[in-house]
């Protein structure tokens, strides 16, 4: 059984950080790529950030291009992703999920977390 846990969720003003993990068992963890998605109210869950399996290759929204930092450690069975500068709009549910490939499609994603919460205040 493959598990996902993420952490590092919380409040923080705007302008702020944050850095989430996402903890993964169950499998070769170093085989997949990995990705975060986010959901706010009312909204459908978006792509954020991924990563392949090495940490060769990122990419990126773009309306997170610039702030925000995707990183793992295969070591760890962890990824992360590093939020900086953050705006009252990407306060949202945050879910990191794994992959055969990279991707920004989260319908090729076959195993995702609980999620995490991240609100920035104004």
């Amino acid at each position: 059984q493959v598990q996902l846990v993420e952490s590092g969720g919380g409040l923080v003003q705007a302008g702020g950080s944050l850095r989430l993990s996402c903890a993964v068992s169950g499998r070769t963890f170093g085989s997949n790529a990995m990705g975060w998605f986010r959901q706010a109210p009312g909204k459908e869950r978006e792509f954020v950030a991924t990563i392949n399996w090495s940490g060769g290759y990122t990419y990126y929204a773009d309306s997170v291009k610039g702030r925000f930092t995707i990183s793992r450690d295969n070591a760890k069975n962890t990824v992360y992703l590093q939020m900086n500068s953050l705006k009252p709009e990407d306060a949202a549910v945050y879910y990191c999920a794994a992959a055969g490939v990279v991707g920004t499609n989260l319908d090729k994603y076959d195993y995702w977390g609980q999620g995490t919460q991240v609100t920035v205040s104004s």
